[in-house]
């Protein structure tokens, strides 16, 4: 081959490890940007800017498949920013998001929002008001409803700009 001896133990070991090197590398770029992130100090909600780090119990994010991710400080102004695309992310559209998360409130870890329970109408309130909030599970949304005087439990798909609207 290319005047190696792999007969040679240290250069099979060498271009082996070299090997791994170029794989775990290529797999770490191609990984990039595929799950939830932390925003940085600098990151600002492009809905309201204010700075999204100061509220981790109530961030939300949006992964577009380029590798650009935005960051808000909560659910009501992600849905704001989805519904008007063309406002705040000009050039982009929903065929273009790989991945959109919301922090639940219980445990506050980041979870997909296509699988989360929001509840809306509540008395809990987050950095820009009311606020829809996330749930893991229906049975936690229930609750937190019945706890919290909510008036409805949405899925992703149920969130509409009017529901958006109400909470302001």
């Amino acid at each position: 081959m290319i005047g190696l001896d792999f007969n040679n133990n240290r250069c099979h070991l060498a271009f082996c490890l070299a090997v791994f090197v170029l794989l775990a590398l290529l797999d770490v770029s191609w990984g990039a940007n595929t799950g939830p992130g932390k925003p940085t100090q600098e990151d600002k909600c492009p809905v309201c800017g204010m700075f999204v780090y100061k509220y981790p119990d109530w961030t939300a994010e949006i992964l577009f498949k380029d590798g650009t991710v935005v960051f808000f400080d909560g659910a009501k102004d992600l849905f704001k920013y989805y519904f008007d695309l063309k406002r705040y992310a000009p050039g982009k559209k929903v065929q273009d998001i790989s991945a959109i998360y919301v922090t639940e409130y219980y445990d506050t870890k980041l979870i997909k929002a296509d699988e989360a329970w929001f509840v809306a109408g509540s008395e809990v309130y987050g950095p820009m008001g009311r606020e829809l909030i996330p749930l893991a599970t229906q049975d936690d949304a229930e609750t937190f409803r019945k706890d919290h005087k909510g008036r409805g439990i949405l899925r992703f798909r149920d969130v509409t700009p009017k529901v958006i609207e109400k909470l302001d």
